[in-house]
C-alpha cells in the first residue's frame, strides 16, 4: 500500500519549516504553524509528489513546492473556519484558528501562509531558472486566485439559503476544492517534463478525482462520524446549503463515487506507467471515513 508513501517527508518539512522563526512576529509565526501541523491527511501534497515521481525520481527537490501546496489549502481552511463564512469551532479534532488565536490572527495567519507559499515557489523558480518550474508553480498560484479556489468560495457564499442548478454546484466545487486538487497533479506533471497527452489524462484525472473528493465530503458530512472526522456533521444542512446529496440523494452519491474512482483509475493505467501510489490514494479516498 503506496497511500501514504511520502507523508512522513511532508510532515517533517511542515513541522521543521517554523522551528527558526522568532522575534516580534512569533504569533503569526505559531499561529500559521499551528493549523499546519494539527493533523490532515496531506493529500494535495501526496497527489503532487506521486505525480512527480511517475516520471523523475528525486522527490526531495520539489518537497518545498509539495509543502508549499499544503500551505495553500491550510490557509483556505483557516479562512473557511471563520464566522464570516463557515462558523466551525473545530478542525481535525482541534479548535480552529479563530478560536484559539482569535479572527484578527486568523486572518491574518491564513494570509500568511498564503504569501510563505508564493515565496517558497519564487525562491524555487529562481534557483532552478526553469521555465518548467515558472509554468508549475503559476499553475498552481491560478488555481488558488480569484478564478480558482476564491471562485468557488463566493459561489458558495451566495447560494447559502438558495436552490443551484447543478451546473452552478459543479462550477463551485470544481474551483473550491478541486482546482487545487488538480493543480497538484497538473504541477508535478509540468515540472516533472511530461508530454502534452500525459498532462491531458492527468488533468482530467484531477478533475474527476476533485468531484470524486467533495461528492464523498458531502456523503461523510451526512452519514460521518464526528469523532473520525474531528469536526460536526450535517454542517451544509444545517446552513441550508445545496450539495449534493440535497440534489442526487445519499445513495445516487455513493454511486457517483465509484463511478467516478473507476473511471479515475482507468485515465491512471492509460498512462503505461507504475502508478500504484495514485492508485492507491484513489481508491483510499473512496473508502476514507473523514
Amino acid at each position: 500500500m503506496k497511500a501514504l508513501k511520502y507523508k512522513d517527508s511532508i510532515d517533517k518539512w511542515l513541522e521543521n519549516y517554523f522551528i527558526s522563526k522568532d522575534g516580534y512576529e512569533k504569533t503569526i509565526y505559531d499561529s500559521m504553524s499551528y493549523s499546519l501541523n494539527i493533523g490532515g491527511k496531506r493529500i494535495r501534497p501526496l497527489l503532487f509528489l506521486y505525480t512527480y515521481s511517475l516520471f523523475k525520481d528525486e522527490i526531495d527537490d520539489v518537497l518545498d513546492i509539495a509543502g508549499a501546496i499544503e500551505m495553500i489549502h491550510t490557509y483556505s481552511l483557516i479562512h473557511d473556519d471563520l464566522p464570516a463564512m463557515d462558523d466551525d469551532d473545530l478542525r481535525r479534532g482541534m479548535p480552529t484558528n479563530h478560536i484559539k488565536y482569535g479572527d484578527a490572527i486568523a486572518i491574518l495567519a491564513g494570509d500568511g501562509l498564503l504569501n510563505e507559499a508564493m515565496n517558497i515557489m519564487f525562491q524555487y523558480c529562481i534557483e532552478s531558472e526553469s521555465q518548467l518550474a515558472v509554468k508549475a508553480c503559476s499553475y498552481i498560484s491560478k488555481s488558488a486566485g480569484a478564478a480558482g479556489m476564491i471562485a468557488g468560495q463566493i459561489v458558495d457564499i451566495e447560494s447559502e439559503g438558495k436552490k443551484i442548478s447543478i451546473e452552478k454546484l459543479k462550477y463551485m466545487h470544481s474551483k473550491k476544492t478541486g482546482a487545487l486538487i488538480n493543480a497538484a497533479i497538473v504541477s508535478a506533471a509540468i515540472l516533472a517534463g511530461a508530454d502534452s497527452t500525459e498532462i491531458e489524462k492527468l488533468s482530467e484525472y484531477g478533475t474527476k478525482l476533485g468531484l470524486a473528493f467533495q461528492i464523498k465530503d458531502d456523503v461523510l458530512d451526512v452519514i460521518g462520524d464526528e469523532s473520525k472526522l474531528g469536526k460536526k456533521t450535517l454542517s451544509d444542512e444545517n446552513k441550508n446549503k445545496s450539495n449534493f446529496i440535497t440534489e442526487y440523494g445519499l445513495e445516487e452519491c455513493e454511486k457517483q463515487c465509484i463511478k467516478l474512482t473507476e473511471e479515475c483509475l482507468e485515465l491512471l493505467k492509460s498512462l503505461g506507467k507504475d502508478t500504484e501510489a495514485l492508485e492507491d490514494i484513489t481508491k483510499y479516498l473512496l473508502y476514507r471515513e473523514s
